[in-house]
């Protein structure tokens, strides 16, 4: 969900060893401009194709302090997108963002959250050849921030699947189930799938059979292959009388669109 609302945003680049680039003339742009001017010159830019300008009017907003173009930035260091690719750069912006602060329900408030699932990420996994090591502890305390604070349903899926698998601090069934429930009734299909796989393993097998059904259903094409080898190995020991109440209930719930 939060990934479809910034799928539409642009994603630019940022560093002092980037090479130097001059507006066109005829722009009525200049690195004096003003931030908001300078960000939304480099949208445009980046829509046409233009990412040198792109990149020099979000490197100028940025150091305005325009958190957009910070995130833009960061963004196209972390996806290599017309730039080096450079997680460590990357890292280092979200990490401005961040400490920036934010209010929720500011319109900056899905740049911050963005920023802050992006750190989480690269604390879960490190980065090769740079300071930043994995930290799971911290990943851990970064997506609950997100998740308490903001209700981010991405958020509250990996900080739920932490607590599961005991990563980053102790194990715990129950508050593993609070926010993999949570995310699942906002629709996060990977929440769905491992909510009902734990508790189907807990003795509620319909139900659990059925969400991973819905889960299998909805997800994308990315996630379909853990969702169905979890989802196959639960059918495969479950009773028929079950297999079949849980498929009725699942097909019940993707008609009506119940979560």
């Amino acid at each position: 969900m939060f990934g479809r609302v910034f799928a539409c945003l642009v994603a630019v680049s940022l560093g002092a060893t980037a090479p130097a680039f001059a507006f066109d003339p005829d722009s009525g742009i200049s690195e004096k401009s003003g931030p908001r001017v300078l960000f939304k010159f480099g949208f445009s830019a980046y829509k046409r194709g233009k990412k040198d300008d792109a990149v020099e009017a979000y490197r100028h907003a940025a150091d305005q302090g325009h958190r957009g173009a910070r995130w833009a930035l960061a963004n196209m260091y972390a996806a290599g997108d017309g730039v080096v690719e450079d997680d460590y750069e990357a890292f280092k912006i979200y990490d401005q963002i961040t400490r920036q602060g934010v209010e929720p329900g500011s319109r900056d408030t899905g740049y911050f959250v963005h920023a802050l699932l992006s750190l989480a990420g690269y604390y879960r996994r490190g980065i090769p050849d740079s300071p930043v090591r994995a930290d799971l502890a911290q990943a851990r305390e970064l997506y609950f921030h997100a998740a308490s604070a903001f209700g981010v349903p991405e958020a509250q899926f990996q900080l739920g699947r932490m607590i599961l698998l005991g990563e980053g601090g102790k194990n715990d069934i129950r508050q593993a189930k609070k926010w993999l429930n949570r995310a699942r009734k906002a629709g996060h299909p990977g929440a769905s799938a491992l909510f009902g796989n734990t508790i189907f393993q807990e003795g509620h097998t319909v139900r659990g059979l059925a969400y991973m059904t819905v889960a299998l259903e909805r997800a994308q094409s990315s996630d379909r292959e853990w969702i169905r080898e979890i989802q196959e190995q639960a059918f495969s020991v479950a009773e028929e009388a079950d297999r079949r109440t849980a498929m009725a209930m699942a097909e019940n719930m993707l008609t009506k669109g119940s979560k």
